[in-house]
């Protein structure tokens, strides 16, 4: 299967695109791993990102889309995909339906992660992360630490990142109201978009998404 994974920033993208591409088999590619990618070993698309990333500027579509094609052509993605933060506009949306046309293939379904906005922001602004392990992850409602500001794991400082604050989450949804929600419209007149809950347990939503895309697909 080809699929494209959208939602909001908090909606659990990352999660349920590991997941899916688990038992789909197919390759989980994700927008942050093509530009570490590219960025580490050093292609020219890499160079030129990380010039506009350095300059503190957004790397441009036709960057973006160069690297989504290279990564789409290797042999792991030939029989599909998950993808995972790309498109991220109408722009790369018809450029990738180009791309995929060229290939003589199309996508079989967009995966749309709903969650309430007010949910959105309760998910990512109550989110503290530990100072000495980044990977210790807990939640001020749904993991909250034993005692408040201090990692159960290794005893660290719980903080918020900037980035987690209620006022820049909600910058963050604006943006994707603005530039990433009108290609949920532009996959509808495809008839390809495929909307489920993204509330509850990860394994809940994980069996939804799969129940999904299989009444999809028949």
């Amino acid at each position: 299967m080809r699929i494209v994974l959208v939602g909001p920033p908090g909606a659990g993208k990352g999660t349920q695109a590991a997941y899916l591409a688990k038992n789909l088999s197919i390759p989980h590619i994700s927008t942050g791993d093509l530009f570490r990618a590219n960025i580490s070993q050093g292609t020219d698309l890499g160079k030129q990102a990380r010039a506009y990333m350095d300059a503190g500027q957004l790397v441009p579509d036709e960057v973006t889309i160069g690297m989504a094609k290279d990564r789409m052509s290797q042999a792991d993605a030939v029989n599909g995909f998950l993808l995972d933060g790309f498109p991220r506009n109408v722009g790369q949306a018809a450029a990738l339906d180009v791309m995929l046309k060229d290939e003589g293939v199309k996508l079989d379904a967009v995966l749309d992660l709903e969650v309430p906005e007010d949910e959105v922001v309760k998910r990512i602004a109550g989110r503290r992360i530990c100072r000495n392990e980044s990977a210790h992850v807990f939640h001020v409602t749904y993991n909250p630490p034993k005692t408040e500001g201090v990692c159960d794991t290794c005893g660290g400082e719980l903080y918020q990142r900037d980035d987690d604050s209620e006022e820049t989450v909600r910058t963050r949804l604006e943006v994707y109201h603005t530039q990433t929600e009108p290609i949920i419209d532009y996959y509808r007149a495809q008839d390809l978009v495929v909307t489920i809950s993204a509330l509850g347990k990860v394994t809940e939503v994980t069996e939804r998404a799969m129940e999904a895309l299989k009444s999809d697909e028949g």
